[in-house]
């Protein structure tokens, strides 16, 4: 098999990868429009005989009678809270994030405003609420006391912190503490509980996000989609992905009892996570909730003494996915970049591309310098390839000679050309091997850009201001097709008129696939085949000046 016949099958494994992402796309539950609403609580946990607190539990109760498709949310009071980073809108109903939006990454849509993540229905139904189960206690349905005006953090301040005030209990009193930073996307969202009764207050604090089951962004072409939905790591379990298809079938399999880890709500470039304190006992979860709504979340347990005050808390990130400042936040946390089944090539291949990025300060030109890395260990499997090829292309007059006296006896055609392959030493199978190795490497390499948020609305030169999205102009595809079309003049003349027209339509067939692609892994195949030309044409033009195909003297 020669690289005539191993194009076909470049084309077959490309197409089985974008098949098999267009039949999960295909298949993920239906979008709908109403909204529906979580209403759970959990039992409270009795006092133990040592007046410790149990481990948190999952049984589900009623917080109360709000039907389905009804959002008090959308109608009780809100604030707003700006920083540097982004802006969030805090309903008064539970003190909840129903709407976050990023300042420093742009809607694709609509460029002039920024990211929204948390969505109260513009888009998606997608909020993060939290609350505490016990009689009396304040629950995300609860009314918090909002403070007046919008909150905005001041210049030169480094911290702007915004206190709620629950509805008054006659032993209990809550504050909801929200604190957001300067430059960065973790909030510390913490409850006060101030215990005035004399008996000690058991409880259970829960820390959810509920989202709707559809992806955030479409990307890439033929119906490619990156995962969305739960994801949970702990030390025990490490990272687990949760389909939504299976909580509606209710056969999600994740950890649920430890005292490590996070819980995030996963989309392509952006992720949402609930950041526990370490060593703290927690119970996680996901349930659905409601038509085309689900949550996932942690349920933490709360012990506060007679007359004391109490806290319990845990970290909220809502940002995009940069995989260096991710593994600094927790453990584990840069694992929700979905590489797919290539993230042992791919999670590398990022690396070395941030490397020359950080040298040449443009994404565009870190392609460039990868792909050369890459053509350069592949040197040698690729000189072996094209000295093969080159070989066969000498002997094409030969074996055209052979087709003519045993075109109609297929075995003593094959027996003749296996021994005219012996006697020129020539490897048949040489030109499948770097091809084969580079398709690993091909689509890891589109799994990178499509999944990096540090590649998205990055520029190159130019008409390329989106390496992450297709050329607006389709020049990088046509200059692709074009190349494809040179390196088909240097490969041996097919001996076979019906595969030689199949060859000649491969350029035409890739220009229109790639016309879809990421302008990035376009620009990345153009180097390579100009590369991979000026390679070929030097190793063939070597081999034809440096012998003269003889006669064969049994033709």
């Amino acid at each position: 098999m020669d690289q005539r016949r191993l194009i076909p099958l470049v084309i077959f494994l490309v197409s089985l990868v974008m098949l098999w992402n267009g039949w999960t796309a295909y298949n993920r539950p239906a979008h709908v429009t109403t909204t529906g609403i979580p209403t759970h609580a959990g039992a409270v946990p009795a006092v133990t005989s040592d007046g410790t607190v149990p481990p948190p539990s999952t049984t589900f109760a009623t917080v109360d009678s709000t039907p389905p498709g009804t959002l008090a949310a959308t109608t009780a009071p809100r604030i707003k809270v700006i920083t540097d980073v982004l802006r969030a809108d805090i309903s008064a109903e539970g003190g909840s994030i129903v709407r976050l939006e990023l300042e420093q990454h742009r809607d694709t849509e609509k460029p002039e405003q920024g990211f929204v993540i948390l969505d109260d229905g513009q888009k998606h139904v997608f909020e993060s609420e939290t609350g505490l189960l016990g009689p009396g206690l304040p629950t995300h349905r609860s009314l918090f006391t909002l403070p007046e005006g919008n909150q905005v953090l001041a210049e030169g301040a480094d911290k702007l912190v915004l206190r709620l005030e629950a509805p008054a209990q006659d032993d209990v009193q809550v504050s909801k503490i929200l604190t957001f930073t300067r430059g960065s996307y973790l909030i510390d969202v913490s409850y006060e509980i101030r215990n005035a009764s004399e008996k000690p207050l058991q409880a259970q604090a829960y820390f959810q996000f509920l989202r709707d089951g559809q992806p955030a962004e479409q990307v890439g072409g033929f119906g490619v989609r990156t995962f969305t939905g739960p994801a949970f790591y702990s030390d025990e379990s490490k990272f687990q992905k949760v389909e939504f298809s299976d909580i509606d079938d209710k056969k999600a399999k994740h950890i649920e009892n430890t005292d490590t880890g996070w819980v995030a709500m996963v989309q392509h470039y952006f992720v949402s996570v609930w950041l526990p304190p370490a060593k703290v006992a927690r119970t996680y979860f996901t349930r659905k909730v409601g038509e085309d709504r689900y949550t996932a979340g942690a349920l933490l347990p709360v012990a506060v003494a007679p007359g004391a005050t109490g806290a319990i808390g845990a970290q909220l990130y809502v940002g995009p996915q940069e995989q260096e400042k991710l593994q600094d936040i927790a453990p584990g946390l840069e694992l929700v970049v979905d590489y797919s089944l290539l993230t042992v090539i791919a999670a590398p291949l990022f690396w070395v591309l941030s490397w020359f990025y950080r040298l040449t300060g443009n994404w565009g030109w870190a392609i460039i310098l990868v792909t050369i890395l890459i053509k350069a260990i592949f040197f040698p499997l690729s000189a072996a390839s094209y000295k093969s090829m080159a070989k066969m292309r000498v002997l094409g007059p030969r074996m055209q000679r052979m087709k003519e006296l045993y075109g109609s006896d297929k075995v003593k055609m094959q027996q003749e050309m296996m021994n005219l392959y012996r006697t020129e030493k020539i490897n048949p199978l040489g030109g499948c091997l770097p091809i084969l190795v580079q398709i690993p490497v091909f689509i890891a390499l589109y799994w990178v850009l499509l999944g990096s948020v540090e590649i998205r609305h990055a520029p190159w030169i130019g008409w390329i201001q989106d390496l992450s999205a297709r050329d607006p102009y389709f020049i990088l595809p046509i200059i692709m097709g074009a190349s494809m079309l040179i390196q088909m003049r240097l490969n041996p003349s097919a001996v076979d008129p019906m595969q030689a027209r199949i060859m000649m339509a491969m350029p035409i067939i890739f220009t229109v696939m790639f016309l879809w692609f990421p302008s990035g892994l376009v620009l990345y195949w153009v180097v390579n085949n100009v590369l991979s030309i000026a390679q070929q044409w030097q190793i063939t033009r070597m081999i034809e000046q440096g012998r003269k195909p003889a006669n064969d003297p049994k033709i």
